[in-house]
């Protein structure tokens, strides 16, 4: 029997108990992680309030929290999170907009991707803290030199992940378009992009943490504000639960911005997660 028109069609009974299932084994997953985390958590404790470890040089988890109270009621950890946070995220932006718009043209003539292949292999062996005098000289010591660490850090991972993933796409799909007419403009976006989206996403999740390791390596070089410029400050004052503290804003704010792609991802490419 057909259902009534108007109505939500409702999903076949073996689609349920697969999303069902993935329901409950990403809630089991979040259990074991939290449990994990406070084992290692309770350990780390135990160790330095028994004397098993200097509690001066690697900290403990009571004086670390203390310091995480204490930077949220003077408003410090808010600051430098915003300020390191909206460094992270123009330049995670701007190196992944250049990146992958150079990484996919290049998909329309390999002839030109093998001139610049040596370019782009150099300019990714070049160590990022080591461009970091030239972009304090290039830019200054404000939100520019940063912008251009973070994207710096990004631009070359983009590049070549989506440039993989677009020589990725089945050549028989693409002769078949060819055999209908298609030329390589439609070819591209109706074929290579599409298919290139599952590369591309990949890489936003890995260069989340490059653009954030570029705007800290900024921050030490030359800033009066930021988590990296509070963590070199802490590190050269040797207040230890101080640099934890913030290590610990830096790997929150890493997950943060890592799971927003991740929410991108699921509502732009919902059948990945309708498969897992």
């Amino acid at each position: 029997m057909l259902p009534a028109t108007g109505g939500p069609v409702p999903a076949p009974p073996r689609a349920r108990s697969r999303r069902q299932r993935a329901r409950r084994a990403t809630v089991l997953i979040l259990l074991c992680q939290v449990a994990l985390l406070a084992l290692l958590i309770a350990l780390w404790e135990w160790a330095t309030s028994s004397s098993k470890v200097n509690a001066f040089l690697f900290g403990s988890p009571g004086i670390i929290g203390t310091a995480l109270i204490q930077m949220a009621r003077d408003g410090s950890l808010w600051r430098d999170a915003s300020i390191t946070g909206g460094e992270t995220i123009a330049g995670f932006l701007l190196g992944n907009l250049i990146g992958t718009a150079v990484g996919l043209s290049l998909w329309f003539s390999r002839f030109a991707a093998r001139i610049v292949q040596p370019f782009i292999l150099a300019l990714g062996a070049v160590p990022i803290v080591a461009l970091a005098p030239l972009t304090i000289i290039w830019f200054g010591t404000g939100f520019a030199s940063k912008l251009a660490m973070a994207t710096l850090s990004v631009v070359v991972v983009a590049l070549v992940i989506s440039y993989k993933g677009a020589l990725g796409v089945d050549p028989d799909q693409i002769n078949l378009m060819r055999a209908m007419g298609a030329g390589r403009r439609q070819i591209f976006r109706h074929l290579v992009l599409p298919a290139s989206l599952t590369d591309i996403f990949a890489g936003l999740k890995l260069t989340v943490g490059f653009a954030l390791v570029g705007a800290i390596l900024g921050e030490f070089m030359s800033s009066t504000d930021g988590l990296g410029h509070a963590i070199f400050k802490a590190g050269s004052l040797y207040v230890i639960s101080k640099v934890f503290a913030d290590l610990a804003v830096t790997v929150a704010l890493a997950l943060i911005l890592a799971a927003v792609v991740s929410q991108i991802e699921r509502r732009l490419l919902p059948w990945r997660h309708d498969l897992q």
